[in-house]
């Protein structure tokens, strides 16, 4: 009878063991997939004829389909299995992909890239909801430190991966990759995932889904063109109008309803808010200098964009190894100590980044930024984990949903903010310099706009770990 339940438990463990990888590999390629075009944005401008505010819609439109699905997934969660769901999307994550092997134009190649988008929107939320729903409640952060991992590492693995292939072979070749992988993936959905979710059906509100599209993609487009010269002002700032007003309207809704498509009264846990602002000013930060830093290589320190993703590299792999391993201590000291402790490294690293100069090197700026890395990770781990926290199992959903959507808005709003910044830098330097049209200024110029947008990026860290300091412990479930 002892051995009989000794096998049942080692059962559970294996399924729950399936699952999670399941989960993770899914995860992590459908990220891995969301940067793994960028770097070949310049072969394509040429062979498309296409100019580069064109081509920057094959980023655009990936981020507005993923912000505009992930508040959608948390009312599919409660109405559709998990097996169903996560197949659905690799299944349309999958037929994306097919379609960009076959493209042949701008406008299919866009077109292929959205439905990529919209597998991945559904595959993140999936991920956590079904990852924290088969974890013991005492075990949170060791699973939040897996999915954060993978979703941490995903990203920063794309352009690597792609400048590795564009090497050798043509951008097809990106995409061709991914099919076996896709394939792979639908498999193990179909032997090992099982429905852990809690299946409500609550009523379709095809008003809070039009609502949450308008106001998302609203926004999302809107703070993305403000950098964009091209665009028109008008259309920008109608655009981040109406993104506002249907969020408005939006969260409205939600409160009235009986069955809203995203519970909204999270966020009448002081803890739950508090963690939603700490995530977005640390995504705000962390989004911006993995856009800022190739910049600054490539234009400042003439390295190819291979070379300069190989300097992020250390970075996201000590964030990605450590994750797990903070998860596991999280579980013991909880966020308290560890959301401080993050800010504080990323504030004295982020500090010393402020401060570079054109005679400091490749291997400098990859070390001070591993250890922005290494404590950015620790806080969005710990905060994601703690507002988590604060909710019922049946609302844990809704709490990754908004938790995701913040980081996508924030991603895009940082991008947005400190290259405008690093322009305005610029732009002081050149109105004080004599010569503006010689190499040496437009380096040294380059190198005085980082250093404002970092300095500006270090008060705002700032405020963070001083927001940090009133966190609570964590309920636990």
């Amino acid at each position: 009878m002892k051995l009989g339940k000794n096998n049942l438990k080692v059962n559970k463990q294996y399924k729950v063991k399936a699952i999670m990888a399941v989960l993770l590999f899914g995860g992590f390629l459908s990220l891995f997939n969301e940067t793994i075009l960028n770097v070949a944005f310049a072969k394509l401008m040429t062979e498309m004829s296409i100019t580069a505010t064109t081509v920057q819609w094959l980023s655009t439109g990936y981020m507005l389909v993923v912000g505009i699905l992930v508040p959608v997934t948390a009312f599919l969660i409660h109405t559709f299995t998990t097996r169903q769901l996560f197949l659905s999307a690799m299944i349309l994550f999958l037929l994306g992909t097919v379609m960009a092997v076959l493209s042949a134009s701008f406008a299919t190649l866009l077109i292929s890239r959205m439905i990529q988008a919209t597998g991945t929107g559904m595959l993140v939320p999936i991920m956590m909801n079904t990852a924290l729903s088969v974890s013991a409640p005492e075990k949170r952060g060791s699973t939040m430190g897996l999915c954060v991992c993978a979703i941490l590492m995903g990203p920063a693995f794309g352009p690597i991966a792609s400048g590795t292939l564009l090497q050798f072979f043509h951008w097809h070749s990106l995409f061709i990759v991914l099919i076996p992988f896709a394939l792979i993936s639908i498999i193990g959905g179909l032997l090992f995932l099982e429905n852990v979710s809690t299946i409500t059906k609550p009523k379709i509100d095809y008003l809070s889904i039009v609502l949450s599209t308008v106001g998302l993609a609203g926004i999302i487009y809107g703070i993305s063109s403000i950098n964009d010269a091209s665009a028109n002002n008008s259309v920008v700032v109608a655009s981040f109008a109406a993104g506002i007003v249907g969020l408005i309207f939006f969260t409205k809704r939600q409160l009235l309803l009986n069955e809203p498509m995203l519970e909204l009264r999270a966020f009448k846990r002081p803890m739950f808010s508090l963690c939603i602002i700490l995530i977005i000013i640390t995504q705000m930060v962390l989004f911006s200098m993995n856009v800022l830093l190739p910049l600054l290589l490539q234009n400042g320190l003439n390295t190819s964009p291979l070379t300069a993703a190989l300097v992020l590299l250390p970075s996201v792999l000590i964030s990605g190894l450590t994750t797990p391993i903070a998860g596991k201590v999280f579980d013991r000291v909880g966020g308290k100590k560890l959301v401080p402790f993050g800010f504080l490294v990323v504030c004295i690293f982020m500090w010393f980044l402020s401060r570079i100069e054109v005679s400091t090197t490749m291997l400098t700026i990859s070390i001070l930024y591993c250890f922005v890395g290494f404590g950015a990770s620790l806080i969005i781990l710990s905060s994601q984990t703690t507002a988590l926290n604060q909710l019922s199992n049946e609302n844990q959903a809704d709490g990754i949903a908004i938790t995701s959507t913040s980081m996508q808005i924030a991603a895009a709003f940082g991008s947005t903010l400190f290259i405008g910044l690093m322009s305005s830098g610029q732009n002081n330097f050149f109105n004080n310099a004599n010569n503006v049209s010689s190499h040496e200024n437009k380096i040294r110029a380059l190198y005085s706009g980082f250093r404002y947008s970092m300095t500006v990026a270090v008060i705002i860290i700032v405020v963070g770990l001083t927001l940090s300091l009133f966190l609570r412990h964590e309920i636990k479930k």
